[in-house]
């Protein structure tokens, strides 16, 4: 073999490595940013079932609770905010402004014993209870799925195939500096 055919053989054994790299790189990436979007849905589906949870509860709560009209219209703001926001970062303050008129809501309740007895105020509570827990492991899930895609776009040379692409870092879902304190809610009283 010649010396200009072996360099030309191997000039193609290197482009068609490059070309093979590309292409599983590429898929590597949109694999994992459909994982995040479907980590991100999930999210968007606790989210969702909260807020059909809120119209419940406030009507249960009305019953008892005529006259705290204020709440009423804030949790109904908030959960308006919530359903109308697109962006990660949107979802994320609307979703701290409804879990902030529910803390609220939860402090009222402390005044009316015969709301804390009432069946469908227990069921209610219990079910917003247990999706707040989804809602948290749909947050941990997206914010995973996040991670991964966020340092595989960013580490060379994937860097190179992910811009070349259009892959952007995507946004973690974070609680703002209010939802770190934790509200005084007892229902034993």
């Amino acid at each position: 073999m010649k010396k200009s055919t072996k360099i030309l053989l191997a000039a193609l054994v290197l482009v068609v490595v490059a070309v093979m790299y590309t292409f599983s790189t590429y898929n590597s990436l949109v694999r994992l940013a459909e994982n995040v979007d479907s980590k991100w849905s999930q999210v968007e589906n606790q989210l969702q079932r909260r807020a059909d949870l809120i119209p419940n509860l406030v009507n249960t709560v009305k019953g008892y609770a005529k006259h705290e009209k204020e709440i009423f219209e804030t949790l109904a703001q908030a959960r308006s905010k919530l359903l109308n926001s697109s962006t990660v970062e949107d979802k994320a303050k609307a979703n701290d402004e409804l879990s902030s008129a529910i803390s609220r809501l939860l402090m009222i309740v402390e005044n009316y014993p015969n709301l804390k007895a009432d069946r469908t105020f227990v069921q209610l509570m219990d079910e917003l209870s247990g999706t707040e827990n989804r809602i948290a492991v749909a947050r941990k899930d997206y914010n995973d799925a996040v991670k991964q895609y966020n340092m595989k776009i960013k580490v060379f040379p994937n860097v190179l195939i992910a811009r070349m692409f259009g892959f952007e870092e995507r946004q973690y879902f974070q609680a703002s500096s209010q939802a770190k304190s934790v509200p005084s809610v007892d229902f034993s009283k």
